[in-house]
């Protein structure tokens, strides 16, 4: 199974961070199928349509940044082992993720592929998806999703963050200091969080060469 993730890369002042998707984190199996898929979707529309929160409101929306849930899809060609498997190696990761398999080649197959550490499910399946039909043989079906990791307790709320932009909120963005702004990409799961004058403007530049993205867009602002 190939994990497709970014770490972030240090920064000498801390003020701004990037994390990128894609990985994965599960604890547990439930056998919700697709139409878990659709309410994790239509919560990721919901968040990413949202204007920016302040840093106080955006504490209260966030999810904890450890533990996360599984839901692993209903698929005819997944055996006991390979759902348990999909919980294991899915454990490892953070939030927001989805395991992508390629049905005629199976689970462990080279082109499994989990992507995680996204700010909502559907760029993750994007990701895994992608990742895991570039790697599959010409010559089988297309890849499907097999999982999707969310935050524990998730339901659909206005702001949703990855697990490492939500523990970047807590250390880096901070609770007092004058204007401040956290950028974040969707499509990435990049993120920035910048202090100072001109904030908002500089956490969408430095979110926009950290991830090389065009939909960086202000989550979290105090003016």
């Amino acid at each position: 199974m190939q994990l497709s993730n970014g770490p972030a890369e240090p920064k000498a002042n801390r003020k701004t961070r990037a994390a990128a998707g894609p990985g994965s984190a599960l604890t547990r199996a439930v056998g919700l199928g697709l139409a878990l898929g659709l309410a994790l979707g239509l919560g990721a529309a919901l968040a990413a349509s949202a204007a920016p929160v302040d840093g106080k409101g955006a504490r209260k929306l966030v999810f904890k940044p450890d533990g996360a849930e599984v839901a692993v899809v209903d698929l005819p060609f997944l055996s006991e082992a390979d759902r348990k498997t999909l919980v294991v190696v899915g454990a490892q990761q953070p939030y927001y993720g989805a395991i992508a398999v390629a049905p005629t080649e199976g689970l462990r197959s080279r082109a499994t592929l989990a992507a995680a550490n996204y700010h909502d499910v559907d760029a993750a399946r994007v990701a895994a998806l992608r990742g895991c039909d570039a790697a599959r043989k010409p010559e089988g079906a297309p890849c499907v999703i097999a999982a999707e990791i969310r935050p524990k307790g998730w339901e659909p709320r206005a702001l949703q963050l990855s697990a490492d932009a939500t523990d970047g909120l807590r250390s880096e963005y901070g609770r007092r200091g004058g204007p401040r702004a956290m950028a974040i990409s969707p499509s990435t799961g990049r993120w920035a969080v910048i202090k100072g004058q001109g904030a908002a403007s500089r956490a969408l530049e430095a979110c926009a060469d950290q991830s090389g993205a065009t939909d960086c867009r202000i989550a979290v602002e105090d003016r």
